[in-house]
């Protein structure tokens, strides 16, 4: 398969809906590049064939329901930023949102609900200590796989059948070809980070402009990285 890396996912779905729901090249992409090895070197295969359920698997590995997931943020539509948003030029919002509308800026989640509990897309939209941002996210994750404390602990530890697939921290950053925005130890924040304890959000436009540079240099070197990845896989 082809990837395309500047392939806007808005331009194939239907107007006023959700990319992550309504465009069928974001379902393909995510059905090909997840589809693969794990570390234990049993395949995780997904399927798009099944009713009610974005991408599937079952195998000996357990029962998965996934669905795909923005994990980059303009909060140019954020009512409490609009006061710094309407201080960036509106190409370079445009210019934002149209980068983190490309296969870079998504990844997979499982989305069956537990107990009638949220799932992690819906956990980390609406925590206050987490607002969305993917590498916020992606610290939860790395705690959850040390046994520590995180405002998302509890969601992940729900899904811990998936998180147990790739082993740990680690196998998750490689399987999700996430090397640019982590490592084993440690992830690289968009924002200073400091244990949660600030606004996830900016707080001015030196922290915006901060803010969208990082993301966006992480979505293009995510970019490439899949390229890459997609080309190896289909010279196989």
């Amino acid at each position: 398969m082809n990837i395309d890396t500047n392939f806007n996912f808005y331009s194939d779905t239907p107007r006023g809906k959700d990319p992550d729901s309504f465009s069928p090249t974001l379902r393909k992409y995510h059905k090909f590049l997840w589809s693969k090895s794990l570390p234990t070197n049993k395949i995780f295969t997904l399927n798009d064939d099944r009713t009610n359920s974005y991408l599937y698997h079952k195998s000996e590995l357990g029962e998965f329901h996934l669905s795909s997931d923005a994990i980059t943020h303009t909060y140019s539509n954020v009512r409490r930023m609009s006061h710094i948003i309407s201080q960036i030029p509106d190409k370079e919002i445009k210019d934002f949102y149209s980068l983190c509308s490309t296969i870079g800026a998504y990844i997979i989640f499982p989305s069956n609900r537990i107990d009638n509990k949220m799932t992690i897309n819906g956990s980390r939209g609406l925590n206050k200590y987490i607002k969305d941002r993917f590498d916020l996210t992606l610290e939860c994750i790395r705690r959850y796989y040390l046994g520590e404390d995180s405002p998302l602990v509890e969601t992940l530890d729900r899904y811990s059948d998936f998180f147990s697939l790739v082993e740990n921290f680690e196998g998750y950053i490689n399987f999700f070809l996430l090397q640019d925005i982590a490592n084993n130890d440690s992830v690289k924040f968009f924002l200073p980070f400091n244990n949660f304890e600030r606004s996830p959000l900016p707080n001015n436009v030196f922290e915006y402009e901060t803010y969208k540079n990082n993301v966006s240099n992480f979505v293009r070197q995510r970019n490439k990285r899949i390229l890459s990845y997609a080309k190896v896989i289909s010279s196989r």
